[in-house]
C-alpha cells in the first residue's frame, strides 16, 4: 500500500469515526429515553438515503477528467478541512470550548423527554431525530470517501476505512451502552482537520496544472507542516486570544 493509500485510509477511518461518534449519541438518547425501535428505523432509513447518494454520486465524479475531479475534490476538502481545522484551533487554544459528549447526550434525552406524546408503537420523535442526525452526519462521510475515493480511484479502500470504523464504534457503543466520551474526539478532529486541508492542498493544485517536487512524497512534508503551523497557532491563540468559555459550555456547532 502506498503512502498515499494509506493517508486516504487513515483520513477516512478517522473522521468516520469522529461522525459516527457524534451520531450514536444522538441515537442513544433518543433511544434509551423514548423507543429504540424507532430509533432503530431511523438509522436504518438514512442509511438507506445515505446508499443512494453514493451510488448516485460515486459513477458522476468518476467520469470526470481527472484534473477537474482534482480541482472539484481538494475544492470540497478544503471546505471541510478547513472548517474542521479552525474549530480544533480554537479549541486547543481555550478560546473554543471542547465537545462534550456527555452533555450532547444529557441535551437531547431532556429534548426527547419535553417533547411529550410517547405512545406505544412507532414514535414518530425517535424516528425523526434519529434519522436526521445519522443522515446529516452520514453525509460528511460520504462526500468524504466518494472525493477521497475517487479522487485515486479507490473508493472501495475508502468505503471499507469507513465501515471499519463506524463498525468500531457502534460495537463500542453496544457495549458501553453511553456515550463514547473516553474517545479523544477533539483531538481526532484536529488530525483529520490537518489531514483533509493537506490532501486538499495537494490535489487542488495538481488539478489547477501545478506539480509538487517529488509527487506523492510532498504529502509528506505538507501534513506536518501543516500541524506544525496549525499547534503554533493554537498556542499563541491560548496566550494572547479571546475570552476562555465558561466551563461546560459547549460553543458553537456539533463539529
Amino acid at each position: 500500500m502506498s503512502g498515499a493509500e494509506i493517508g486516504l485510509a487513515v483520513s477516512v477511518f478517522l473522521a468516520c469515526a469522529v461522525e459516527a461518534v457524534e451520531a450514536l449519541t444522538i441515537v442513544l438518547a433518543v433511544g434509551t429515553t423514548r423507543s429504540w425501535s424507532s430509533a432503530l428505523w431511523g438509522v436504518g432509513a438514512a442509511a438507506v438515503a445515505l446508499a443512494a447518494i453514493v451510488l448516485a454520486l460515486g459513477p458522476a465524479l468518476t467520469s470526470l477528467p481527472i484534473d477537474a475531479l482534482r480541482v472539484l475534490v481538494g475544492g470540497v476538502l478544503l471546505i471541510f478541512g478547513l472548517q474542521w481545522l479552525r474549530k480544533a484551533i480554537l479549541r486547543a487554544a481555550g478560546v473554543k470550548a471542547s465537545h462534550d459528549e456527555l452533555q450532547t447526550y444529557a441535551e437531547e434525552a431532556e429534548a426527547a423527554r419535553a417533547a411529550g406524546g410517547l405512545q406505544q408503537g412507532f414514535d414518530g420523535y425517535s424516528f425523526t431525530i434519529s434519522f436526521k442526525g445519522v443522515l446529516l452526519e452520514g453525509l460528511e462521510v460520504a462526500f468524504i470517501v466518494l472525493t477521497f475515493g475517487a479522487n485515486q480511484h479507490k473508493v472501495g479502500l475508502a468505503a471499507a476505512a469507513a465501515g471499519v470504523a463506524i463498525t468500531l464504534v457502534v460495537l463500542g457503543g453496544v457495549a458501553a451502552k453511553a456515550p463514547l466520551a473516553r474517545v479523544p474526539e477533539n483531538a481526532m478532529k484536529f488530525a483529520v482537520g490537518v489531514m483533509l486541508t493537506s490532501f486538499g492542498t495537494f490535489w487542488g493544485t495538481e488539478g489547477a496544472g501545478a506539480s509538487w517536487p517529488g509527487g506523492d512524497a510532498a504529502l509528506l512534508v505538507i501534513i506536518p507542516s501543516l500541524l506544525v503551523c496549525s499547534l503554533a497557532m493554537a498556542r499563541w491563540l491560548g496566550r494572547n486570544g479571546g475570552a476562555r468559555p465558561q466551563a461546560g459550555v459547549v460553543v458553537g456547532d456539533s463539529t
